[in-house]
């Protein structure tokens, strides 16, 4: 630790990133106070529960908790703070916090519709939107999503199986924004035999409720939808107002350094509201998966305490993103940073649901996504780390275990 460490630490946001921030300060030795605000009243959980397990009823919030957190935590769940400075938080109870180091791990929120008229739609994003959209989605036995991307999808599926009727609205082909056009492809076709209409092309221009309780969604085409209950899952949108209203620099999340420093040196960042150098391929990135929240709350813990930085890029040590989708038991991994537009590779087969395709720009490897196939994910993780050449023929081969060409897998973190 350095000479400057700070004596008290002041963790905003109460997700898996600073859970793991808090978690690891005291793990790391750090004897100041921390504080730990959160605006939800539930323990820390597993977000990527809500729109799968949770929203199914297969898990209690309880089986989905993170853990006890670490010892002399004063942890305020159920705060809103309303305004930061340089040294001190502002809660909307009045109370004043003070910090020498302070963590925005914000998180994110569902983005918004415009031309919603009042109509009653929900969003999923939380363990408080769970109840109110599973009571809902049993009570009218109808579900309209509008959005196609993984918590869209994934809310379909869950409807389907709790035997209500699923319809999708979307702009583009389901999952398009990290897979091909032919995973694209599978998703739709898996809807549909579960008897899920996903209809693309769709720009919804307004969403009303009608006079027997119902809602319909209107396209800018004059083509409408109706249904008991709609989902918007459109997409996230960073929660960086408190870093905007104190002048801290964002674009679409709060811009950080190699440190995890954002433009005011005592105040931090990390998890899905923040703007991350990639090393890798240049530019910055906002994760918004599983692992970046741990890898970025640990990080940040790191960071605040001077623990191994020396001049060093903290993000040098992040791992790959990586997340998963379950769908009617389908198991969808991905790594790394894919898109649609990458020229893939694929090993297996596509059309068996049994694949890896392996995404790349130019010669690099940026990442993957596979259907049955962990090992070779876990292996893309490492090989896209490393930075090394990967030879295509190799990538297609089916009989050529990839775990043996990489570097070790010790340090890529499940």
């Amino acid at each position: 630790m350095n000479e400057s460490m700070p004596e008290s630490i002041v963790i905003i946001g109460a997700g898996a990133t600073g859970f793991t921030a808090a978690k690891t300060l005291r793990e790391k030795g750090f004897t100041g106070t921390v504080t730990l605000i959160g605006d939800e009243h539930a323990q820390p959980y597993r977000r990527p529960a809500v729109s799968k397990e949770l929203l199914a009823g297969t898990k209690t919030i309880e089986q989905v908790l993170l853990g006890a957190l670490a010892d002399e935590i004063d942890f305020r769940h159920g705060d809103t703070v309303v305004s930061i400075s340089a040294d001190e938080v502002v809660l909307d109870s009045g109370d004043r916090v003070p910090f020498d180091a302070l963590l925005l791990a914000t998180g994110s929120r569902a983005r918004q519709l415009d031309h919603l008229d009042g109509a009653p739609v929900f969003t999923l994003r939380t363990a408080s939107d769970i109840e109110p959209l599973h009571a809902e989605i049993r009570r009218t036995g109808s579900l309209l999503v509008i959005g196609s991307g993984l918590i869209g999808c994934e809310a379909a599926a869950v409807a389907r199986e709790l035997g209500a009727e699923a319809t999708i609205l979307s702009a583009d082909m389901p999952l398009s924004r990290i897979v091909p056009p032919a995973i694209s492809e599978l998703y739709l076709n898996l809807h549909a035999e579960k008897g899920v209409a996903i209809h693309t092309g769709v720009t919804v221009a307004a969403v009303e409720k009608l006079p027997d309780g119902t809602v319909r969604a209107i396209a800018e085409d004059g083509r409408s939808w109706e249904a008991g209950t709609v989902l918007v899952a459109v997409g996230s949108v960073a929660n960086a107002e408190l870093a905007v209203a104190s002048g801290i620099e964002t674009r679409a999340g709060i811009v950080i350094d190699a440190q995890m420093r954002t433009s005011s040196s005592n105040i931090y960042a990390a998890g899905d509201v923040a703007e991350v150098p990639n090393t890798i391929l240049g530019g910055t990135y906002r994760s918004e998966h599983w692992n970046g929240a741990i890898d970025q709350g640990a990080a940040a813990a790191r960071s605040m305490l001077g623990i191994g930085t020396d001049g060093l890029d903290v993000v040098d040590g992040l791992d790959v993103p990586w997340g998963w989708s379950n769908q009617y038991g389908v198991n969808l991994q991905f790594a790394g940073w894919t898109g649609s537009d990458d020229d893939y590779v694929v090993r297996g087969s596509i059309a068996d649901r049994r694949f890896t395709a392996f995404a790349l720009r130019g010669d690099k490897l940026v990442g993957a996504v596979g259907i049955g196939r962990p090992k070779d994910i876990r292996a893309v993780r490492a090989l896209v780390a490393d930075e090394r050449p990967v030879d295509r023929a190799l990538l297609a081969d089916d009989n050529v275990d990839l775990t043996a060409v990489t570097v070790p897998l010790s340090g890529v973190r499940e």
